[in-house]
């Protein structure tokens, strides 16, 4: 966790109580007891703080989670005036240069308490809510704990005071076996609503059936049509769509592990240390949680360093090295881990192998039809110039 230049990604998992039981949620040991304590998060912060690796980052990301993290804003509120108070009385490199990061579930959104810590904080704040398309799509997998009705009603409502605060910000969307047939119409149901950027994936559980990837692929093939024939591309993304993605790659020079587990920092109520959040036990099916060292005793290097060992080679199978469309396919290390034969994190899962092939045939498709029609009307280089401008502004 040294890399130079980078930013620190430190994880607080403050609760893990959520108002909902979506049906995809790899947390699979919520529950309503575990929440972290002001003193195991300050002793956390003043580890972090002072460790002299954690200063050749240039800045950090303080990054909130649950459950839904929204559900402790009183001890949020807490920690983030205590981070900013020690980082100014350190003189920390960090001490403007810095966010708050949260991704929440929507419900408590306008809550009187939410928004003043937002307005409080909005300089340093970024902020997602997850809304999964259509009501229908979104009410299929994010029902309510207590009694399993739909939650899009109680998000949507707050979409627009999110838009108004961030309006840069996009949402999250996930994919599962049975909410396929809706991909199309929610993503242009998001751009209808000011959702200008659709961040899209699939679960990376093994849950998919036979014929799960036709679907997917005509679903995304069809979402194409409808994004160039209406010119969305001009002002929306979606991030199933990317030129960087359905390639081979080289084993020497790209071999970097996709996920960051290893080079992140998680801790939990306890006060124990993980490598990422999906070590923790509330995210494991069928393992024992990976802790590499805790607020107390700092961070165990022998424990972390198998996760820095990680790449691309170490742990896929051959099929995966010598794959023609390698580029893009995406693994979560946990997941890694939790469907291993063994306790071995060098294990890579490959549930998802056709879904990234069908996700590579629609995107080739779609730059296709996407390039053929700036041809024609002469706006390619156009279209191509203001990629290339955005890209300077985001580096």
């Amino acid at each position: 966790m040294n890399e130079k230049n980078a930013l620190a990604d430190i994880t607080f998992i403050v609760t893990k109580d959520c108002q909902l039981a979506c049906k995809y949620c790899y947390l699979v040991g919520k529950n309503s007891k575990e929440r972290m304590t002001f003193e195991i998060a300050k002793q956390a912060v003043t580890f972090i703080l002072n460790d002299s690796r954690m200063k050749s980052y240039e800045g950090v990301i303080w990054d909130f989670i649950g459950g839904e993290p929204f559900l402790e804003i009183d001890l949020i509120e807490n920690i983030c005036n205590y981070i900013k108070t020690e980082m100014y009385k350190l003189d920390h490199p960090w001490f403007d240069n810095y966010y708050f990061n949260f991704t929440t579930n929507g419900i408590n959104y306008d809550s009187p308490k939410v928004q003043s810590f937002i307005k409080n904080n909005l300089s340093h704040l970024s902020v997602s809510i997850t809304l999964d398309g259509t009501e229908v799509k979104h009410n299929i997998n994010r029902i309510y704990r207590s009694n399993g009705s739909g939650s899009y009603a109680d998000v949507i409502k707050n979409v627009p005071l999110w838009l108004e605060q961030f309006r840069d910000e996009g949402t999250k969307v996930t994919i599962s076996s049975v909410d396929i047939p809706y991909i199309c119409e929610s993503v242009l149901h998001l751009y209808s609503i000011g959702i200008h950027q659709v961040h899209i994936n699939v679960v990376f559980e093994d849950v998919w059936k036979q014929g799960d990837d036709e679907l997917f692929q005509q679903q995304l093939m069809n979402l194409a049509d409808k994004i160039i024939d209406g010119c969305y591309y001009d002002d929306y993304t979606c991030s199933f769509f990317s030129e960087h993605i359905g390639k081979p790659l080289d084993p020497v020079r790209n071999n970097q592990n996709w996920c960051g587990a290893g080079m992140m920092l998680s801790v939990d109520a306890a006060g124990n240390f993980y490598p990422c959040t999906r070590f923790a036990g509330y995210s494991l099916r069928s393992k024992k949680p990976i802790i590499i060292g805790n607020v107390w005793d700092g961070i165990d290097k022998n424990k972390l360093r198998p996760f820095l060992t990680l790449d691309r080679t170490t742990q896929s199978p051959q099929e995966c090295i010598d794959c023609e469309v390698a580029s893009g396919c995406a693994w979560c290390q946990g997941e890694n881990y939790d469907a291993a034969d063994t306790n071995t994190i060098y294990q890579r899962s490959i549930a998802i192998c056709k879904m990234h092939k069908a996700r590579v045939r629609a995107n080739n498709y779609y730059w296709n039809k996407l390039y053929r029609k700036l041809e024609l009307e002469g706006k390619r280089e156009e279209f191509e110039e203001n990629k290339k401008e955005a890209k300077d502004v985001i580096c």
